[in-house]
């Protein structure tokens, strides 16, 4: 397989090091480390398709025209590659999956072993192929808008106390952002929001998702 484009020295220390977000970075507990093989693989994959690779977020995302299209993630149970507009992809045979259940456009494929993305290359190559189609050749108005995320009033008087969560929260994704505004928003009483906040400070801070 011929990479179209240079590799990423910086992903080359993803695969590595992991994203660098918490302690267990560049540490034999990393989360990168159980799924070296698929990662490289998958990281074949997505550069033999001509996308350009960066690191955004700590994580390997592969663009077209500064677009972001995919991303290579990696979880406890899994690896995966989420697709940013995976709502406009065409899935015959249900393998892609919503990230979270608020999720709107994002979708992902998952994998737990090499032999899972080797009996599954055409499906996954056919998929990686439409997302740039759509790129391409879609107009802008088939793209769903993200919604607007509502940020809870309760958070947002923290924030002006504590400006080390403020800039960690943006720096979340939009899913990540709507999550937890979500699960805040969905206590009643301001003191249970409040609680809820204080309670997930430290994983936003940390650039975690509430479900991560």
């Amino acid at each position: 397989m011929i990479d179209t484009n240079p590799m990423n020295t910086a992903v080359d220390k993803f695969l590595v090091e992991g994203c660098g977000r918490c302690k267990l970075a560049a540490t034999p507990a990393c989360k990168v480390n159980p799924w070296s093989q698929e990662l490289h693989l998958l990281r074949e994959l997505l550069m033999a398709s001509g996308l350009e690779e960066e690191i955004k977020w700590g994580f390997p995302t592969y663009t077209l025209n500064k677009k972001n299209l995919i991303m290579l993630a990696v979880f406890k149970e899994f690896c995966s590659l989420e697709f940013f507009n995976g709502h406009l992809l065409t899935d015959h045979t249900s393998i892609l999956k919503k990230p979270g259940e608020n999720a709107q456009s994002g979708r992902r494929i998952e994998f737990r072993s090499t032999n899972e993305i080797v009996s599954q290359l055409e499906i996954i190559q056919a998929t990686i192929k439409e997302a740039i189609d759509i790129q391409t050749n879609s107009p802008v108005s088939l793209v769903k808008k993200r919604p607007v995320i509502h940020i809870p009033d309760e958070l947002l008087q923290i924030f002006k106390q504590d400006k080390t969560l403020e800039n960690a929260f943006n720096a979340l994704t939009p899913g990540r952002q709507r999550g937890y505004c979500l699960f805040f928003t969905g206590a009643k009483q301001t003191q249970t929001r409040i609680s809820r906040i204080k309670k997930f400070e430290a994983k936003i801070k940390l650039g975690k998702g509430l479900n991560d």
